[in-house]
């Protein structure tokens, strides 16, 4: 085997730079930290030493001059089992790597409900992040409200507590559940149900609400109501007591599409019959509602670009740039087979 004689190509430093360009070390160091005091023609001659020796600035120092950790953590208080089986959170954690790439900072996550809320608060107010992103938040979730003054920090959806003085990006779960909701009763439904998600998050609150609106619109009862966790099982359990209520049901909204499957369970285990028999509809467009037959009648919910949206407001915030406090992202209707 051959050998370059040479050995290893040295890595470039920041003195390597400053002597090809013909200036200071300390001249290099602000057009690296973007100073704005250093003369164009001096940014021109660094900017060009830096191509050409392949120069990567030192994270650490950059890092010193800004007095940043160039990191953001992404907080989900959810249990671990929870978090991997959900493809919202997969969805969620890309747009927002997505959009870091672009910058400096890089992301790490942090399953709150896996350790003592004093040991997260300990390590976000450590010097360690710069910023925070919450997901999944609920009601009872204080600790983050009470970061808000410490860290700059963006909520995926409208806190319960402390939504007035929040940043926050979210679609108008309300007026979606709403239209998917009507979508039903105007298909000469008349018995419609509902599989809510939990009252103490955002969107189980909200979802529920726009499904009551639509109910009262169409003149229909509103007692057809049972709740779940978002999750697959917790689906087929609330249809369970649907239908053991021994009531005319021909349709149920779901407040998101692993409900949705998890009621598709429910009622093929009873001899029913989907859409003829009852007609499901869910929330979101992810996995679960191509992977059901027939495939399933939902909301799109573009989840990439909620987190991707999320970490340009947190990046604002860090850099102290003007961004808007509520950032609202469109939903839309996708009909399938189902309804």
């Amino acid at each position: 085997m051959m050998h370059d004689a040479r050995g290893p190509r040295p890595i470039p430093t920041l003195e390597m730079v400053a002597e090809l360009a013909g200036v200071s070390r300390a001249t290099v160091s602000r057009v690296v930290n973007e100073s704005p005091r250093v003369k164009p023609e001096h940014v021109q001659a660094v900017k060009k030493a830096v191509h050409a020796l392949d120069y990567t600035p030192n994270r650490a120092a950059r890092s010193l001059v800004k007095r940043r950790a160039n990191a953001v953590t992404l907080i989900v208080p959810e249990s671990t089992s929870k978090v991997f089986a959900d493809p919202f959170f997969a969805s969620v954690v890309q747009g927002i790597a997505r959009y870091l790439t672009t910058t400096d900072y890089t992301l790490n996550m942090v399953i709150s409900s896996e350790s003592t809320p004093e040991k997260t608060r300990s390590f976000l107010l450590g010097g360690n992040v710069d910023g925070v992103l919450v997901v999944s938040h609920h009601s009872g979730d204080r600790t983050w409200t009470q970061l808000l003054g410490s860290l700059p920090m963006v909520f995926a959806g409208r806190p319960l507590t402390g939504g007035e003085e929040s940043y926050y990006v979210e679609t108008d779960n309300e007026q979606a559940a709403y239209g998917i909701s009507r979508l039903l009763t105007e298909s000469g439904r008349k018995h419609v149900a509902t599989i809510a998600g939990p009252q103490d998050m955002p969107p189980g609150v909200d979802r529920r609400a726009g499904w009551l609106t639509a109910m009262r619109e169409a003149g229909l009862g509103e007692e057809l109501q049972e709740y779940g966790d978002f999750s697959l099982l917790s689906g087929t359990a609330a249809m369970n007591r649907l239908l053991d209520r021994g009531v005319p049901i021909d349709a149920v909204f779901a407040a998101n599409d692993q409900m949705a499957a998890g009621a598709y369970t429910a009622i093929k285990n009873r001899g029913l019959r989907i859409p003829q028999d009852i007609a499901v509809a869910g929330f979101d467009d992810d996995s679960f509602a191509t992977a059901v037959t027939p495939p399933l009648t939902t909301v799109h919910h573009p989840i990439e670009e909620l987190g991707e949206k999320m970490a340009r407001t947190l990046v604002k915030l860090i850099e102290g740039k003007a961004t808007e406090r509520v950032t609202q992202i469109s939903t839309s209707l996708v009909i399938r087979e189902s309804v």
